[in-house]
């Protein structure tokens, strides 16, 4: 029998074993089965000017359904996925159909089991993050074995086994990691408000070593703490994780140990909310493949401390977090003025006003005669917070939120960012990016659930492709139905024949549970990320048709 086919009977037929004195009849009657299903296709056109690719298959989609069983402790799941081929800007080696995930757990108020196919996440995830992304394409899932303990109250204990998804396969990796967090004051003083927690990880990669050059590690170890404090209105937390050295082909073959720390700290009280955050990254890019690139067989997560915009202008140049160094900070603050004030107005307004900044970490030659990042050596010496010269982004904003009337309310702001390309895209040469963007939203209520918004945004720049306005109207029916139109306007380029409208028409229909949208039109060359993880995005022109739903 096919080992994948084995792998999927056993699945379906090991709650058995967990529950043999139940009635065979309750597995089906007292059982919940609950599923969805998502399904997207797109048809390309040649396009020269706004350089969208030729494709030999002019229909591409991606296709996911989930089905889900539950029965008193068991949890099993199988998700079918195809992709034929797949949309443009999604790995091609996910070309292919099948059944991508499948797991059986068994849940009760002191462990929880898991075999197959799961995700797992250690503190902030600095050495261990797998999670799913459709998005950015994203899917490092654990094919393995996990189990979670909790032996008294507050406290936490996990360990887990397996190899991590790389498209069809598994990559060559095997991971081992542990984990405990223990709320200290909720087995102490259960009815405190105060929240004190710890925590420790532990995460081991195993690869053989065949390479005739060099002498690769073969276990590769990192270690993590934590702690964290929520005491009323104020919350701090803060990570250290370390990682023994481990040349890869993404910190250029050097054998340096990699550290991390985020500090994390917030306020929130009536009109006010204040976060801050700041990070220091040193060759921290763990993998469960020491040849992985790209988003693939990513390990550690490194978050962001950037804004995420969403409004598209504004989002054209995202912050993509630099695993190999990177020492950045974040400040938001939110205030409300209050309603009926001369400057609040009579429903009161929201500002929000944020800055973020990123730059190189200061490292400095092993001696004379050995070069920064030199294949092969310690790479450089560095020491813990030493921020370097070089900068790599910023982004300073506000962002004003105003309702004007009981219908209409008006959303408007201002950004300045700086976009050192070279470094963010990795394009040696490139020139940096200053731009300057402001967005205004108008959202107006109509009668008879009937709503009509305006968008209207303009990004100034001199660097890559100029400056852009953009356009956007969208009508809705409440709960029905919404329609838009949008067009993108590259004004600014240098090349007057690449002056492009990118349009785009959009219009969905929902009822209950599902949804089915159809777009037409142009879609710019661009990077999307979510939380300093990125995907490319290339030009695009097509219509297209989606369809999900949940049961």
């Amino acid at each position: 029998m096919d080992i994948s086919k084995f792998k999927i009977l056993a699945i379906l037929f090991l709650p058995v074993f967990f529950f043999n004195n139940a009635p065979a009849q309750d597995f089906i009657d007292k059982a919940t089965v609950q599923g969805n299903i998502y399904a997207e296709s797109n048809y390309y056109f040649n396009d020269t000017i706004i350089g969208a690719e030729h494709v030999p298959e002019y229909i591409r989609s991606n296709i996911y359904g989930n089905l889900f069983y539950r029965y008193k402790g068991i949890n099993a799941g199988i998700r079918y996925e195809a992709y034929q081929p797949p949309l443009l800007g999604f790995d091609p080696k996910y070309e292919g159909h099948g059944i991508a995930h499948r797991f059986i757990s068994y849940t009760d108020t002191l462990y929880e089991v898991t075999i197959g196919n799961f995700y797992e996440q250690y503190g902030s995830g600095l050495i261990l993050r797998a999670y799913e992304d459709k998005n950015l394409g994203i899917d490092n899932a654990f094919d393995g074995f996990r189990l979670l303990i909790r032996p008294v109250a507050g406290l936490t204990i996990k360990g887990m086994i397996g190899k991590q998804r790389y498209f069809w396969e598994n990559g060559p990796g095997t991971v081992r990691g542990a984990d405990a967090d223990w709320s200290i004051l909720q087995l102490l003083r259960p009815e405190s408000l105060t929240n004190f927690t710890i925590g420790f990880s532990a995460v081991s990669r195993y690869q053989s070593d065949r390479d005739p050059l060099y002498n690769f590690p073969e276990n590769v170890a990192a270690f993590a703490a934590r702690s964290s404090l929520y005491a009323g209105k104020f919350f701090v937390s803060g990570e250290y994780a370390w990682k023994v050295n481990d040349p890869s082909a993404t910190n250029s073959l050097i054998y340096k140990n990699g550290e991390a720390l985020i500090l994390t700290g917030s306020y929130s009280t009536k009109g006010l909310g204040i976060l801050a955050s700041a990070k220091y990254i040193d060759n921290m890019d763990f993998r469960s493949s020491r040849t992985a690139t790209s988003n693939d067989l990513t390990l550690g997560y490194l978050p962001a401390t950037t804004r995420q915009h969403t409004y598209s202008l504004p989002g054209m140049y995202p912050y993509a977090t630099q695993p190999t160094g990177e020492a950045g900070a974040y400040l938001q603050v939110n205030y409300l003025i209050p309603k009926n004030t001369k400057i609040g107005g009579k429903y009161g307004t929201n500002i929000q006003v944020s800055g973020s900044v990123a730059n190189s970490i200061d490292n400095q030659q092993i001696n004379d005669t050995i070069p920064i990042g030199k294949p092969g050596t310690l790479g450089y010496k560095s020491h813990l917070g030493g921020i370097g010269d070089e900068k790599y982004f910023h982004d300073i904003s506000i962002e004003i939120n105003r309702r004007l009337t009981r219908d209409l309310r008006l959303v408007t702001g201002f950004v300045n960012q700086y976009y050192n390309k070279a470094v963010i895209e990795g394009h040696p040469g490139e020139d940096p990016v200053s731009a300057w963007s402001v967005y205004v939203d108008l959202n107006q209520k109509l009668q008879d659930n009937r709503n009509i918004r305006y968008e209207v945004q303009h990004l100034l720049t001199r660097q890559d492709k100029g400056s852009w306005l953009m356009m956007l109207v969208e009508y809705s029916i409440a709960p029905q139905w919404s329609f838009s139109i949008t067009d993108q306007y590259n004004y600014g380029n240098e090349d007057k024949d690449y002056r492009t409208h990118y349009f785009l028409l959009n219009a969905s229909f929902n009822k209950g549970p599902h949804r089915l949208s159809f777009n037409y039109g142009k879609q710019r060359e661009g990077i999307i990320c979510v939380g300093g993880i990125c995907r490319k995005v290339p030009a695009a022109y097509a219509a297209g048709i989606t369809f999900s739903t949940t049961f």
